[in-house]
């Protein structure tokens, strides 16, 4: 049974107040899931966190119930109840980033969706699975406004995020890896993942090497003292200071050494703490914005 360990902060708002994270991460029996809910862009629209909190527990159920299901179908199947229940229909809809790991006894899967990557580590070195055509748009001063946003989400062209509509779903980056061949996996959000591809603090194996040794939430560490020293965004230009960060470790072959870092949540699927709902549900209230 994997060993798992997970790292979670609350960012700003565009505003620099603070406000509860729109990040999500949950432990099932054989999956992680892990969803950033994205600024609205619109103020009309309800908060990413809160469509996030209800998107995880939504394909937390489905995967619960429907263990075997194709990750894709899970996914569609989740938004598609969502959006039926909130009465949210695509192109006026928050939305949310969606990663998934799942194992079993012979292979590991991993689906992303936008800009919350997956990282293996094994025999085969390191495959981050990563959808790149969010950051790519950016970098390219497409998504300037609002409107820029509206207009290039879940289009050709564009990119795609879990919202309102379950075509989405069979746009995610996919990947599987044979079980065997597999050490340990990451999946982290933006907040995070800057630290990586925008800010070149580390390269994906500094980051696991960190968390093995200092705990996941040492990364978030070096992530947020990257920003503090740049409070301004003149070296690194963002729309907030400081984005919420969930990091997740999955160990799959744990070495008797590790496990002696604490200041974060360690868990197992058999140890879950009670207090973290039915499926090990983390993250804020979902009332962030």
């Amino acid at each position: 049974m994997p060993e798992i360990a997970i790292a979670e902060r609350a960012g700003v708002g565009a505003d620099g107040l603070p406000r509860p994270t729109e990040d999500h991460v949950a432990v099932l029996d054989d999956a992680v899931l892990l969803l950033d809910g994205a600024t609205s862009p619109s103020p009309d629209l309800p908060p990413g966190g809160w469509y996030a909190d209800l998107l995880v527990r939504e394909l937390a159920g489905e995967l619960r119930t429907r263990p075997a299901a194709d990750l894709g179908d899970a996914l569609a199947s989740a938004i598609a109840g969502v959006a039926a229940a909130q009465g949210l229909a695509p192109g006026h809809s928050p939305s949310s980033t969606v990663s998934i790991l799942r194992w079993d006894a012979d292979r590991v899967e991993a689906l992303v969706l936008a800009d919350s990557p997956v990282v293996a580590f094994g025999r085969f070195g390191t495959d981050v699975v990563s959808d790149g055509r969010l950051l790519a748009l950016r970098e390219d001063g497409l998504l300037q406004t609002g409107a820029d946003v509206r207009r290039r989400r879940n289009t050709e062209g564009g990119f795609w995020v879990a919202e309102a509509d379950p075509a989405a779903a069979g746009k995610a980056v996919r990947r599987v890896w044979p079980r065997a061949e597999i050490d340990a996996v990451l999946l982290a959000t933006d907040g995070v993942s800057i630290g990586v591809d925008e800010y070149h603090l580390f390269g994906w194996p500094d980051v696991l090497r960190l968390a093995r040794a200092d705990g996941p939430d040492a990364v978030l560490d070096a992530v947020r003292t990257a920003e503090k020293q740049d409070p301004m965004g003149e070296r690194w230009p963002r729309p907030k200071r400081h984005d919420d960060q969930a990091l997740v470790l999955v160990e799959f072959n744990p070495s008797p050494d590790q496990g002696l870092f604490s200041g974060f949540s360690r868990i197992t699927p058999t140890t879950r703490p009670a207090t973290l709902g039915a499926w090990g549900i983390h993250g804020g209230s979902g009332s962030g914005g």
